[in-house]
């Protein structure tokens, strides 16, 4: 992996928490925090996006949607756990 890759890799984990954390109020992870949740929603996206047969566009924007929508749900599940305990 190059470096502007990682650059990119970065940035999209960035947004799409960033946006995860808009989405689901009371989650604010400050940037490395965003980056972490962003890189793991996308993970999660990957797993569960093409098992329900969604999919999404290449490129910058769809890798940030995908980002997002594995982060949302990410940060659902963590909320619904907490709220549980």
């Amino acid at each position: 992996m190059g470096l502007e890759s990682l650059l990119i890799f970065l940035l999209v984990g960035a947004v799409a928490g960033w946006l995860a954390g808009l989405i689901i109020k009371g989650f604010g992870f400050g940037l490395i925090g965003n980056i972490v949740v962003g890189i793991i929603g996308a993970f999660v996206a990957g797993f569960i996006l093409p098992a329900l047969g969604i999919n999404i566009g290449g490129g910058i924007l769809g890798a940030i949607i995908h980002a997002t929508i594995g982060a949302v749900l990410l940060l659902f599940v963590i909320k619904f756990f907490k709220s549980r305990a």
